[in-house]
């Protein structure tokens, strides 16, 4: 009976861990590690976006947000194109998680402006109403950058004065809101996923004042955050002097822009995108 050996059972014990060991953890860093892998668009973090990832971490942001999108149709449709082994080769550590109690940020650079950030991290519930998540308005404080070269050389990043004297004056929001901004955003996912506007672009709501009321709500309930409940502008333009074509307001709400609006066309529709539109037009009309 081997249970009655227990130095042989030690060292047979010992051998099965280590061949577990190398099999699981040793031999796949042999393809993980293939320059094939990488992406050339991927850069390291500068010092301002780095000392925001540290913030992220020292926050917790990352007990309830992920940071990497599954091969998955229902995540691939939500947040964007999949992540890459080679999207992450500059993050240590790493942040995917494996928990969701607030929506997956690893396509979240250049979805939002930079105003978006800031107004979201001082109170989430005036960009997004039913988030649970809390306030940050305290992060509007001076950033202590007195490790900020050390961390830079410890990760062997490029870096010059003048991006460590670009610190001066930052606040700990400033680098929140740099390191949101180049999560993701580094391969141009973000051109080839919007939403794809089809058939003839003609508003058949066009004068039609029985949807104003539909449209005001749903204006209220996916723009006003931005453009405010008058439609004067706040982190996005004011939108009393939209003189664009119907056609061209409902491309800008379905698939959204380059300059940091998202796109509405899953979650609206076209049918509720044109009542929108018929909306917004209209008080512009008066």
């Amino acid at each position: 009976m081997i249970e009655k050996k227990p130095i042989v059972f030690l060292l047979l014990a010992t051998a099965t861990i280590l061949v577990g060991t190398v099999i699981t953890m040793v031999v796949p860093f042999r393809w993980i590690n293939d320059p094939k892998l990488a992406i050339a668009s991927v850069k390291p973090y500068t010092p301002l976006q780095l000392e925001g990832r540290d913030i992220y971490i020292r926050e917790g942001c990352n007990n309830c947000h992920t940071q990497t999108v599954r091969p998955l149709l229902s995540d691939v449709e939500r947040y964007g194109e999949y992540s890459k082994s080679g999207e992450f080769v500059y993050d240590q550590p790493f942040l995917w998680g494996s928990r969701r109690n607030g929506p997956d940020l690893a396509r979240i650079g250049g979805k939002y402006p930079d105003a978006w950030h800031v107004k979201h991290m001082k109170d989430p519930r005036s960009m997004v109403p039913r988030s649970n998540m809390p306030a940050y308005a305290f992060m509007n404080q001076p950033l202590d950058s007195s490790l900020s070269e050390r961390k830079m050389k410890a990760l062997n990043f490029p870096y010059t004065q003048a991006d460590l004297d670009a610190l001066k004056g930052k606040t700990e929001l400033d680098a929140m809101v740099a390191y949101l901004q180049k999560v993701g955003n580094d391969i141009p996912w973000r051109k080839t996923g919007r939403a794809a506007v089809l058939g003839e672009l003609k508003n058949p709501y066009q004068d039609n004042m029985s949807v104003l009321p539909e449209g005001k709500k749903l204006y209220s309930e996916h723009c006003a955050q931005c453009h405010g409940e008058g439609l004067k502008g706040e982190v996005g333009p004011d939108l009393r002097d939209m003189d664009k074509p119907d056609a061209a307001v409902f491309g800008i709400i379905y698939s959204g822009t380059q300059a940091g609006m998202p796109g509405f066309g899953d979650s609206l529709g076209k049918d509720r995108t044109w009542k929108v539109v018929t909306y917004i037009k209209s008080v512009h009309r008066r």
